[in-house]
């Protein structure tokens, strides 16, 4: 039985700003709190279709996922999990954003689909919830962090 995990949010940027964060399938040690490293095996570039990232937890716990689509237009990503401490299997997880006009704001989401043990349902949705929240919650802090007068400015 597939299982779904489904969490959005909304940050307080342009959209472009975000996309252009998170866009990069290396970019997670950036952004996300729990990520201490990440390369993307046979050097091939973290925005390639097919590419395989590697990262650290900060837990030491090791991961690997497949970026299965990247679009620039509708901004989104899609990733498979390789491996990885969950105990699972046929996961795919897609992260979109969307503009919010009302403010110039970035709404995003994360949901995971996959399958697992019926004893290890609810704590994987709850750990798979929470890492979402979790990188949610640094990319608000990331952008209101920044300087609105600079982050405003267009460089020539």
């Amino acid at each position: 039985m597939k299982h779904t995990v489904f969490t959005s949010s909304v940050i307080d940027a342009p959209v472009d700003e975000v996309w252009a964060l998170v866009r990069d399938f290396n970019a997670l040690p950036q952004w996300h709190p729990v990520v201490s490293e990440s390369t993307i095996e046979a050097g091939h570039p973290g925005d390639r279709v097919g590419c395989v990232r590697h990262f650290v937890l900060v837990t030491g716990e090791s991961v690997r996922e497949r970026l299965m689509t990247l679009c620039d237009i509708s901004r989104i990503c899609s990733y498979s999990l390789l491996d990885g401490p969950l105990p699972v299997r046929d996961y795919v997880a897609s992260l979109q954003l969307r503009p919010v006009t009302d403010g110039n704001r970035t709404y995003i989401d994360w949901r995971a689909e996959f399958s697992c043990a019926p004893d290890d349902e609810m704590a994987t949705r709850l750990r798979i919830g929470t890492i979402f929240q979790d990188g949610f919650d640094a990319l608000k802090r990331h952008f209101e962090s920044r300087d609105p007068v600079v982050a405003g400015t267009v460089q020539a």
